[in-house]
């Protein structure tokens, strides 16, 4: 007995809905959202667990961005013993780095309502001396102020970039940020000192 089909046209059939089956997830792929932390900063922010830490961490973040903009907002440099640290220095356009901005301030502020919600007790820690005792019970107060002092700092030159741009997508993001920046503002004013 012989089959006589002829198997090129067969195999052209399924190798051609196989290709449309993996058009989608192709397409999905090559237009993934670029991360807003470099790999270097999402190491830096793992390792920042107390919420002080994880804001000052997260406001420099912000300053590199603005620096790479050339934008004085005047933050701290990273210190030339933490670059290593640090590695390069954030990359992408005007629209991606204000992008990045209105990211990180908005993680600020998702960090601190979670912290908010589910406070740490370190008093329940025996190991924790008196002093460290004392200095946890301000780690959330002071990352609340430190977060404020950084939008103070933000609002100027957002603001000045806002009226200088032309571009709908840039004023966006710039109006966003500037939104979390007085929402953070207000926000510290309810915060005990």
């Amino acid at each position: 007995m012989r089959f006589d089909l002829n198997i090129r046209p067969v195999f052209f059939v399924i190798a051609l809905c196989a290709v449309i089956q993996l058009a989608p997830a192709v397409t999905v792929v090559a237009q993934a959202p670029r991360d807003y932390m470099t790999d270097d900063e999402i190491e830096l922010v793992r390792d920042a667990q107390d919420i002080d830490q994880r804001i000052d961490v997260l406001t420099k973040m912000i300053d590199r961005r603005f620096a790479v903009l050339k934008i004085d907002v005047g933050g701290a440099a990273v210190p030339s013993k933490e670059t290593s640290k640090w590695g390069p220095a954030p990359t992408g356009t005007q629209t991606e780095l204000l992008d990045d901005i209105k990211r990180l301030i908005e993680k600020g502020i998702d960090d601190i309502d979670n912290t908010a919600m589910h406070p740490i007790d370190y008093a329940a820690d025996k190991s924790r001396s008196e002093k460290q005792k004392a200095k946890d019970a301000q780690r959330f107060p002071s990352a609340v102020r430190n977060l404020a002092a950084a939008a103070k700092r933000y609002e100027p030159p957002l603001k000045i970039l806002s009226d200088r741009t032309t571009d709908e997508k840039q004023k966006g993001l710039i109006l966003a940020a500037l939104d979390f920046c007085d929402e953070i503002i207000a926000a510290s004013t309810k915060v005990p000192s």
